[in-house]
């Protein structure tokens, strides 16, 4: 990256130090910006988008879930991260794109009005780890993950990630690096940030969709495991599960197979011999040395 970092908003290239909002918008004062996150990667052909096509359609499935209205078309926005990307020339990286309401909005509840938009585009390093697969460990958060008949869950909303933080803070405070979330069921549904994976005798378990986030990680590996002739089951993973289990890894878009080496008191090889396998298809896929799964990638 040279230079001062673009920001892209609702069409115009402008400095950090001009890419503001009121601090009394409707999206922060209120939590109602809806966001994704996604990896910029470096190819002979120039910098490519990890699954940039999913990760918008995810976005326009927040706003419909919310009832918002976007700005933007699909194609727009490809266009848009695209010139992002170019102006700032990152790099293996980060995109972020942001779909808010910008005007300042004291007491209004429901703003009326498209959603403003705007693409960053963050260069490895700093407070990103891109692609440092070490070891992590878990624990129970004393939080459970938010009811899905009291807000989607399936909307990446930003008012949704307080309950994350909340979770995150409380593995820090006990010495762990990630807290796992309860559903109300009592049944492991996903971490902060993360998609959660076991292995046990042999198979692959994550939770079912529902009461967790839709996974754009999760949803690659569940592509990844029939070419590796891993059984996989989408399927309610218990507590007592974690501790019997064999081998343990989280998923997101910064570390797309991140082993676990501890579950509170029960240790896990790190990584296991399935973890690994993953980790090396998967690295395999992001340094471009697969093409069955070139139609991941988004030319910038």
């Amino acid at each position: 990256m040279n230079g001062e970092r673009l920001v892209w908003m609702n069409g115009t290239l402008k400095t950090d130090e001009y890419a503001k909002v009121p601090i009394l918008s409707h999206s922060f004062s209120r939590g109602s910006a809806i966001f994704e996150s996604l990896g910029v990667h470096e190819s002979s052909k120039g910098p490519k988008a990890f699954r940039l096509d999913r990760h918008i359609c995810r976005l326009e499935r927040s706003a419909e879930l919310l009832g918002m209205e976007m700005k933007y078309c699909h194609e727009e926005i490809i266009e848009a991260v695209s010139q992002t990307v170019r102006a700032n020339n990152i790099g293996r990286g980060l995109i972020k794109i942001m779909a808010y309401w910008g005007h300042e909005a004291v007491v209004d509840l429901v703003p009326k009005g498209p959603l403003d938009l705007a693409i960053f585009a963050i260069p490895n390093g700093g407070e990103l780890h891109l692609d440092e697969p070490t070891p992590i460990s878990t624990c129970l958060s004393k939080w459970r993950k938010l009811h899905p008949s009291t807000v989607p869950l399936e909307a990446k909303a930003v008012g949704n990630y307080l309950n994350g933080y909340l979770a995150r803070k409380d593995a820090l405070d006990r010495g762990f690096d990630i807290g796992l979330l309860q559903d109300e069921n009592g049944f492991v549904a996903e971490g902060s940030t993360e998609s959660v994976f076991i292995v046990k005798d042999g198979s692959l378990l994550t939770p079912p969709l529902g009461g967790i986030l839709s996974g754009i990680s999760r949803m690659t590996i569940l592509e990844l495991v029939p070419h590796l002739k891993i059984p996989t089951l989408e399927k309610e993973i218990r507590v007592e599960d974690l501790r019997s289990a064999d081998e343990m890894f989280t998923a997101h878009s910064g570390v797309k197979v991140h082993p676990v080496y501890k579950f509170e008191e029960h240790d896990f090889p790190a990584p296991g011999p399935i973890t690994e396998r993953l980790m090396q298809t998967m690295e395999d896929v992001l340094s471009f040395r697969d093409d069955r799964f070139s139609h991941f990638f988004q030319s910038l």
